[in-house]
C-alpha cells in the first residue's frame, strides 16, 4: 500500500478535526480527497507529510510509520500545500537547485523535472515574475525533486484560470502514470478530471470512498417530460423505480428514479399505454457535485 489511515483522529482542544478514519490508497492510484472547507482534509495531508501527529491512530506512507520513521517519509513523499511556499525573488532554476540541495539530490535532477513539469519556457525567470499556474508548476517540480513514490497535493488548481486549470489537470494526470497520487480538492470536477478514485470527507468523517465509475453509477437518473394534458402524480409514481414526481410547469414534469438505466423507454411505454403524446422528453443525471452536496450538506 502507499497509504495506509487506520483509525486516525486528530483533536484540537475541544475540537475533533479527524474522527476516527480508515483508508488505504494502493500504488498508482490517482485518488481525490473531497471535501467542504474545514471538513478534515488539510489535517489530514499535514499528518501524512509528518508535518504534524494525529492524536490517535496509525498513518503509514510506502510501509513508514508516519511518526517513527520520519526521514523515510519524507524520502518518499512530494507535498504541495495549499499555500504554495516560494522565494519570489529567486529564479526558478536557482530556487529548484536550492532544494535540490537541500534534498541531497541530484542536479541532472533539476533538469529532468523542469522539463516534465513543462517550465522550460520560464525556468530563466524570476518565480515573482511568473502567473499563478506556472508557480504551481514551479511547486510541483519542487515536488517531484527527489523523485518520490507519492505525491500529496493540497488544492493545487485554487485560483487557477480556466486555460491553467487544464494544464495543470493534465500535468497532475500526467505524472500520475508513475506516481501514487494523493489530491486534496473541494472541487468535484476536479476529481472527475483527474482521478481514479473518490474519498469524500466531512465533519471529520468519511462519507464516501468509492472508485469514481462506481459513484457515477450509484446516481439518481432525472427524466423530464412534457405531456398534451396534465397526469396525476400518483400514476407517474407507478412507473419501474420512480422515486419522486415533480410537476415543474403546466403539463411538464421531472421524474427522479433510483436507477442508472435510461428510463425514457419506459416513460414512452407508459405515454403510448394511457394514450398521452409526448411533446417534449429528456434525460439529466445528477451530477458529482450534486452528490457531493447530498452527502456534505447539514
Amino acid at each position: 500500500m502507499s497509504i495506509e489511515v487506520e483509525n486516525v483522529s486528530k483533536v484540537y482542544g475541544e475540537q475533533k478535526a479527524l474522527d476516527n478514519i480508515s483508508f488505504t490508497v494502493n500504488k498508482g492510484e490517482i485518488v481525490g480527497f473531497l471535501g467542504p472547507n474545514g471538513a478534515g482534509k488539510s489535517t489530514l495531508m499535514k499528518i501524512l507529510t509528518t508535518y504534524i501527529n494525529a492524536t490517535k491512530g496509525i498513518a503509514k506512507v510506502s510501509g513508514f510509520h508516519v511518526e517513527t520513521d520520519k526521514k523515510a517519509v519524507q524520502n518518499n513523499v512530494g507535498y504541495l500545500p495549499e499555500h504554495n511556499p516560494l522565494y519570489l525573488d529567486m529564479y526558478v532554476k536557482e530556487y529548484l537547485t536550492f532544494n535540490a540541495g537541500v534534498y541531497k539530490t541530484s542536479k541532472s535532477r533539476i533538469q529532468d523535472v523542469i522539463e516534465l513539469t513543462g517550465l522550460s519556457p520560464e525556468a530563466h525567470k524570476k518565480i515573482g515574475q511568473l502567473s499563478k499556474g506556472y508557480r504551481q508548476r514551479v511547486g510541483l517540480a519542487n515536488a517531484l525533486l527527489h523523485d518520490p513514490s507519492v505525491l500529496i497535493l493540497d488544492e493545487p488548481t485554487t485560483g487557477l484560470d480556466p486555460n491553467q486549470l487544464v494544464d495543470i489537470r493534465h500535468l497532475i494526470k500526467n505524472i500520475g502514470k508513475d506516481k501514487t497520487i494523493f489530491l486534496s480538492t473541494h472541487i468535484m470536477q476536479e476529481v472527475e478530471a483527474i482521478c481514479d478514485r473518490v474519498i469524500i470527507i466531512n465533519k471529520g468523517q468519511i462519507v464516501a470512498d468509492k472508485k469514481l465509475k462506481d459513484l457515477r453509477d450509484d446516481q439518481e437518473q432525472t427524466v423530464v417530460v412534457e405531456f398534451d394534458y396534465r397526469v396525476e402524480d400518483t400514476f407517474l409514481l407507478k412507473l419501474p423505480n420512480a422515486k419522486t414526481v415533480k410537476n415543474i410547469h403546466d403539463f411538464t414534469y421531472e421524474i427522479t428514479f433510483s436507477t442508472t438505466e435510461d428510463m425514457r423507454s419506459h416513460v414512452f411505454d407508459f405515454a403510448h399505454d394511457n394514450e398521452l403524446k409526448i411533446l417534449q422528453l429528456n434525460q439529466k443525471n445528477a451530477s458529482l457535485e450534486s452528490l457531493f452536496r447530498e452527502l456534505t450538506s447539514e
